[in-house]
């Protein structure tokens, strides 16, 4: 199993390679921007995909709406790379459970399809999206009851991380049955199977 998860992709790119078996111009990287549908300005999309394209990537583009778990299993075959994009968690889960994702993902990764995952992306590889709603109450505009994820970690990451956020998360963790893992802007995690390692310009793991 091969996971980056982080908050700004932007920020911590180059941590990536080391995940990678070949140079990302020898790989195909399919990128999921979905979760910014909702959102007028998609700067960040623009930015992380000129970041991507720099890195040497062959980008596919592969939106979940309106995909049938069956045409969605060929958009994905052959990739090397799942770019789980961020935006909204809520729409981003609406849509990876209807489209089949939730179903087909974990599946590549066990066979070595690297997961990267950011903001939202980074949320869907949890077990549950619920600490989506810890820092931005009102976040769950599609109204879903089932928050169960992708659960590629056994654990809760909240993204984003500021101090004036702590006490939200004091609160999140207490009224949550997982264990909660932060990062800021400035990190990511690097998963290679059960070793994970904390990277990026802050070197330390934050507790609250």
């Amino acid at each position: 199993m091969k996971l980056f998860l982080t908050s700004k992709f932007t920020n911590v790119h180059g941590e990536l390679k080391s995940l990678l078996d070949r140079n990302p111009k020898d790989l195909r990287l399919a990128f999921i921007p979905t979760a910014a549908d909702p959102y007028k300005n998609k700067d960040f999309v623009k930015n992380d995909l000129e970041c991507l394209r720099k890195m040497g990537f062959h980008i596919k583009i592969v939106d979940l709406k309106n995909k049938t778990k069956s045409k969605l299993a060929e958009f994905l075959h052959g990739a090397d790379v799942i770019f789980v994009e961020g935006g909204s968690t809520f729409y981003l889960l609406k849509e990876a459970r209807k489209s089949g994702f939730l179903e087909i993902v974990p599946k590549l990764v066990q066979n070595g399809t690297v997961y990267v995952g950011v903001s939202a992306g980074t949320y869907l590889a949890c077990p549950s999206i619920e600490q989506s709603n810890w820092k931005h109450k009102g976040s769950n505009f599609v109204r879903l009851r089932n928050l169960n994820a992708l659960g590629l970690v056994p654990y809760l990451i909240s993204v984003h991380y500021k101090p004036e956020y702590s006490e939200l998360i004091k609160i999140g963790k207490e009224n949550s049955r997982f264990k909660v893992r932060i990062l800021n802007d400035n990190q990511a995690f690097v998963i290679l199977g059960n070793k994970t390692k904390l990277v990026g310009k802050d070197q330390k793991e934050i507790r609250v």
